[in-house]
């Protein structure tokens, strides 16, 4: 844990310490940005005009967001509707709404109080206002120069137009009244006035810009409203109106709503009292017409009569019955000593008498009739009797029977008649029952339009807001815009990020390499030397006993070579580049007189046949070398030259330059010379052509023990870096090493060290390629 925390702080120092590189040799277009920002916060300061903000809080009836009302307040408020918290936001919002505001408030004719930086309202500062008379008919126009005479009272308006004050006149813009402004604050020097003219169209949607409403939460009622204004108290008076104009429009629609309905109810009140008049007039024609006072009584009376006439009948059917069974009783001879049948339900007691009488002769004739004979005397007696009471029973029965065949017709006469009735009754009771439902209708409805209309009334009555003021508009004593506090370090920031945007764009589309970590980044062969540019001009830059910074370098590079695994038995170093002008010439003339200060004996072989450099940088002319010894024409021992101003340094040139190079340096001499040189030296130094333009570099790694590769600071392409990996896998280079040559001081910091030398030749390479200069200067 303690080695990755070491690890990230390594990491966030490198960090930091890579942006401190990059930006602070710039560091006076960073100062020059701070001031910049300082001047351009305090100008806007001075240019802006500054803004106040107003903040108030309502809160709605909304019942699903737990807001309702008490339930004697709800039955009391029947005209009332259900709020919703988003529409009232839109509502405070409308147009509509803003357009009351604007005219109560007066704000269609500001006028404003020009300074010498910013034109600011004269709202304490203008001794007049201006009134519109029609508003919808004003003609927008701005910035109007406007002047008053205290004297005569007098309103100045684009220097022609002279009105009076409390007066409603006739302008071009439209009907205006001025007056005089109750907010009017003296201040010497300040009468250059002007009044800007709005259409309510045309300043509306101003209006609504500077205004907020927004919900407290998902889950609140409360709205806030806030209002920008430059000046305070009208910013507070904006607002506070809003609140009013969204209360009273609220309160102006519920009266409305409840006078409409009062109105609506009385009218139907009257069509319903006149239909009751006309249904009961039809109810009593019915009734009078029909002689149905109550149908429904009438009809129960009608149904008991004839059940009682039905049982009556019933009885009679039954005497009538028993009677005739008598009858036939009495009529038949063989009856003697039969049982006389019963006269149960017949009413008569004489008939009863008389059959009991008739019984007991018929039964005292039958039991002496068996004891003394037929022809007795007294059986004759007996006989005689019966003989004369069945002519009286007949005759009773007969007056019966007439008396019940009289009652049972009369009763059926009767029954017939209340059927009739009875039958009549349906359709009567469904006319009545019909106009009946129509008048209880009627009069249901004439109950309910009573009840609406108290209703109304005491709604009217108790007209309450759905809303409710939490704090009306307060505003604060310091602007919320702009901010002092703010606009100072933002405009600051502003401009050093604009600074480090241009440094970055700058150095960006450049494409070449500036940093070691810009080649670290691209390649895995490792960097181990970094030479900074010398501005001396001189391709020699170290010496015995000189002690300047890239002296210094060149020191460091020769004991870093150890790293590559140079040593007595490897000692063969091979200096390349990619392209010309990196300074690889240069790197490889000042290392091999580096390598000399350590008493070794040195030799530096310039085996670029292309574009030999090594001689002009020793100042050597007209000598042979390296082309000579490869085409045979010269020994080894004849090329190798001594250069006298720095001990045990030696030097073989180039030669002349042949018409093929590179076949030159496939022939098995290359080899032998460096093999020669390997043996009588301490150090061989072989500066040859940059890679990527020939192959020359290619067939001599293999030979060397160690490969440095140049590339230049602000001069070698980051595509080039690239691909050397990429080439590596191909073409490997032998025990290669970057040096990262003429590294300068950027921006605006002192460079006291470095110089790069480069090749005659950029971008191209020979005989033929445009010549840019010998020792072409690096470039920022």
């Amino acid at each position: 844990m303690k080695a990755k925390h070491r690890e990230t702080i390594s990491e966030e120092d490198n960090l930091s310490q890579r942006i401190l590189s990059k930006y602070l040799p710039y560091w006076p277009l960073f100062f020059i940005a701070i001031l910049l920002g300082i001047a351009g916060a305090w100008f806007y300061l001075k240019t802006t005009t500054p803004l106040y903000e107003a903040n108030a809080t309502l809160i709605i009836k909304d019942e699903k967001k737990g807001n309702e009302e008490s339930k004697l307040m709800e039955s009391l408020n029947q005209i009332s509707s259900k709020k919703i918290v988003e529409n009232e936001i839109e509502v405070l919002q409308s147009r509509k709404l803003m357009a009351d505001v604007v005219t109560k408030l007066n704000l269609l004719t500001p006028i404003s109080q020009e300074g010498t930086l910013r034109t600011s309202s004269a709202y304490y500062t203008s001794p007049v206002l201006a009134k519109a008379i029609h508003p919808e008919a004003l003609i927008t126009k701005l910035n109007i120069p406007i002047s008053f005479d205290k004297g005569s009272q007098m309103v100045l308006l684009n220097h022609v137009n002279v009105y009076k004050l409390n007066t409603p006149v006739k302008t071009p813009y439209g009907e205006l009244e001025f007056v005089q402004n109750e907010n009017y604050d003296f201040v010497p020097g300040k009468n250059n006035l002007s009044i800007s003219i709005y259409n309510p169209q045309d300043i509306i949607p101003v209006l609504l810009r500077n205004l907020k409403v927004e919900s407290a939460g998902k889950l609140s009622s409360i709205i806030n409203l806030s209002y920008r204004d430059e000046i305070p108290n009208r910013a507070k008076e904006i607002l506070n109106q809003i609140i009013d104009s969204y209360r009273q429009s609220e309160m102006d629609e519920k009266n409305s709503l409840a006078k409409n309905t009062m109105e609506f109810v009385d009218s139907q009140l009257g069509m319903v009292t006149k239909d009751l008049d006309s249904i009961q007039q039809q109810v009593q024609e019915f009734k009078s017409r029909s002689n149905a006072v109550d149908i429904s009584t009438q009809g129960q009376l009608y149904l008991q009569n004839v059940s009682e006439n039905n049982q009556k009948l019933s009885d009679v059917n039954t005497q009538i019955s028993v009677l005739n069974q008598v009858e036939d009783f009495v009529k038949n001879k063989n009856n003697s000593g039969a049982i006389v049948p019963s006269t149960l339900g017949v009413s008569d007691p004489m008939l009863t008498q008389l059959l009991d009488k008739l019984n007991s002769l018929e039964l005292e004739y039958e039991k002496g009739k068996a004891t003394i004979g037929e022809n007795n005397p007294e059986l004759l007696k007996i006989q005689d009797q019966i003989i004369k009471i069945k002519p009286n029973i007949l005759k009773n029965i007969n007056s019966q029977q007439k008396s019940l065949n009289a009652m049972r017709n009369n009763i059926s006469s009767t029954n017939s008649s209340y059927n009739s009735m009875l039958k009549q009754m349906p359709q009567k009771e469904k006319d009545l029952i019909d106009i009946s439902r129509e008048e209880q209708n009627k009069r249901e409805l004439f109950q309910f339009l009573l009840q609406k209309k108290e209703e109304s009334k005491i709604a009217y009555a108790a007209s309450v807001a759905n809303n409710k003021v939490v704090d009306y508009a307060a505003v604060g004593s310091n602007p919320v815009t702009p901010k002092k506090i703010v606009v100072f370090p933002a405009a600051v920031a502003l401009l050093l990020f604009m600074t480090m945007g241009f440094v970055t764009i700058k150095e960006s589309l450049t494409g070449k390499v500036l940093y070691r970590h810009d080649i670290e980044s691209r390649t895995r062969i490792p960097v181990i030397g970094e030479i900074t540019y010398d501005r001396s001009k001189k391709p020699i830059v170290i010496a015995s006993g000189k002690r300047s910074f890239i002296a210094e370098e060149f020191r460091k590079l020769r004991l870093s070579l150890l790293f590559l695994g140079i040593d007595a038995g490897h000692k063969k170093i091979l200096v390349t580049s990619s392209i010309s002008g990196e300074g690889k010439s240069f790197v490889a003339a000042n290392l091999a007189i580096s390598l000399t200060l350590t008493g070794k004996k040195v030799v530096l072989v310039d085996m670029d046949l292309n574009n030999p450099t090594q001689e002009k940088i020793f100042n050597i002319r007209g000598t042979v070398g390296v082309t000579e010894y490869l085409e045979g024409a010269k020994e080894a021992e004849d090329i190798i030259r001594r250069i006298p101003e720095h001990e045990n340094l030696y030097f073989i040139s180039a030669g002349d330059l042949p018409e093929n190079p590179a076949e030159l340096l496939t022939n098995s001499k290359a080899a032998e010379l460096i093999d020669y040189l390997n043996g009588i030296f301490d150090v061989v130094v072989i500066d040859t052509s940059p890679m990527a333009l020939v192959t020359d570099g290619y067939m001599l790694t293999n030979l060397c023990d160690a490969t440095l590769y140049v590339v230049r600071h602000q001069y070698t392409p980051m595509t080039l870096i690239k691909r050397i990996d990429a080439n590596n896998h191909i073409n490997p280079i032998h025990n290669p090493a970057i040096i990262f040559n003429g590294v300068r001081q950027r921006g605006f910091l002192a460079a006291n060290y470095g110089y790069g030398y480069g090749y005659d030749y950029v971008y191209g390479y020979g005989k033929n390629a445009k010549k840019k200069g010998i020792f072409e200067k690096f470039r920022i």
